[in-house]
């Protein structure tokens, strides 16, 4: 019999990938970050898969050591507006900062493409954890707010953004030609918003859409992080290196979930992985060395630096212990440099081997087809996850995962052969949400 509950899947499409050095093999256009041929075919492969959604990740901050796609990418939500012309029911989710942008523009944009998609659209809501981001908006770096006052701007935004797009009543637009009334004027609603970082008037100059608002993701996995999806998120995209630990954040977001009084069914976990697939071992090992061995250990560094605040990691010998740096990642990638240093602390291991293991990490997803359709079906039985964002760590790793591992899990039951719904929230099982002015004139 079917499993009632199914797993949910997304796609993140990145261009060249997330591989410092992977842009050299042969197989990988170096162009792909900016094709949008290479970027058509991959969301078209995903809705092929019947997957939920495709997203794309992004960063505001760049210097010569960056990742060969974080050079020269998209911008979300323009390639997503693309995207949305040449698919009908994958969800498109894009990343865009809270610390620099501002809430009306972004509810406006968003919005925007929930009306261009038919209701896909979906913002994946992040706080820009590099401090020099700063230096590109006419800042100085001491204004880059650290990571407790960067989720509080968060949470704000997040209120005022809901908000506006509530400035329409779903019925608000009559189009009565016979009249000449073009809206009703008791369902047009203004804001009036005065916080601690935002003053928005409103209201939106566009109408709620057919899913009513934007699916709303977060990233965060530090303790701010995760209680603002808590509360706040539809949701959450998140990385974990063992079951164990999936299954530990998967209870503790879903127990702040119904603290805050949610349904915790209705906030969806998923993790990212990036499986590598074969039809042996071997293959897959030999699939794996390729990417690899294209990683010098001086590029390696360049890479692991990015997490630290862009750290200078050439300064400290290679194969001695990872070097005590005290409180620095704290104010940037909190919780991942967190699990940097305490793996490196336990396990006595160099900086070569740090650097080289975050560079290249080898996916515990790895196997043939049937391997990684068990795993997949462990953690989402056991409860750590209910679904996952697949990565290509490897050339034509989507390719690989919907043409092997889908059908698997399709023939077992527990992913869609068909879409349930032409609308993100509704694929994702997530409820519509009820419009504030609406709710509040059937509660008084």
């Amino acid at each position: 019999m079917p499993n009632p509950k199914q797993i949910k899947f997304g796609a993140i499409i990145h261009g060249v990938g997330g591989n410092i050095a992977g842009w050299r093999h042969p197989n990988i256009q170096p162009d792909a970050s900016v094709s949008l041929e290479f970027y058509t075919n991959q969301a078209q492969k995903a809705e092929q898969g019947k997957f939920d959604l495709v997203f794309i990740a992004d960063g505001l901050h760049i210097n010569e050591k960056s990742i060969p796609h974080f050079l020269n990418r998209f911008e979300p939500l323009t390639i997503l507006s693309a995207l949305a012309a040449v698919t009908s029911r994958i969800g498109l989710v894009g990343t865009l900062s809270t610390s620099y942008s501002e809430p009306f523009n972004v509810a406006r944009q968003f919005s925007s493409l929930d009306h261009i998609s038919q209701g896909r659209a979906g913002w994946n809501v992040v706080t820009s954890p590099l401090e020099k981001t700063a230096l590109n908006f006419s800042k100085t770096i001491e204004q880059h707010p650290d990571h407790a006052k960067r989720y509080r701007i968060a949470a704000e935004y997040l209120q005022v953004a809901k908000g506006l797009w509530d400035s329409w009543e779903d019925d608000a637009f009559v189009w009565d030609k016979e009249t000449g009334v073009f809206f009703d004027q008791d369902k047009l609603h203004q804001l009036n918003h005065r916080g601690e970082f935002f003053s928005v008037q409103g209201p939106l100059n566009i109408g709620r859409s057919k899913q009513g608002r934007p699916v709303i993701f977060q990233a965060g996995s530090s303790d701010a992080g995760k209680d603002l999806a808590a509360k706040e998120a539809d949701a959450i995209f998140t990385g974990h290196p063992t079951l164990a630990a999936a299954q530990e954040f998967y209870r503790d977001v879903k127990n702040r979930a119904k603290a805050y009084g949610r349904n915790p069914e209705e906030l969806v976990i998923l993790p990212g992985i990036a499986p590598i697939i074969a039809d042996s071992e071997e293959e897959a090992e030999r699939k794996y060395q390729e990417i690899a061995n294209l990683v010098s250990v001086d590029k390696a560094l360049d890479y692991l630096g990015r997490y630290f605040e862009h750290h200078d990691f050439s300064q400290y010998p290679l194969d001695e212990p990872f070097p005590d740096l005290g409180d620095l990642g704290q104010n940037s990638f909190q919780s991942h440099t967190n699990r940097i240093k305490k793996q490196a602390k336990e396990h006595n291991l160099t900086l070569r081997q740090v650097a080289l293991r975050e560079t290249t990490p080898k996916p515990a997803f790895f196997g043939t087809p049937e391997k990684v359709a068990d795993l997949i079906q462990e953690w989402f039985e056991k409860e750590g996850a209910d679904g996952f964002i697949i990565g290509s760590a490897v050339p034509n790793g989507l390719n690989d995962f919907v043409d092997h591992v889908v059908p698997i899990l399709q023939k077992r039951g527990l992913f869609r052969t068909e879409y349930e719904a032409d609308t993100l929230r509704a694929n994702l099982g997530i409820p519509f949400p009820e419009n504030l002015y609406t709710k509040k004139v059937i509660t008084q």
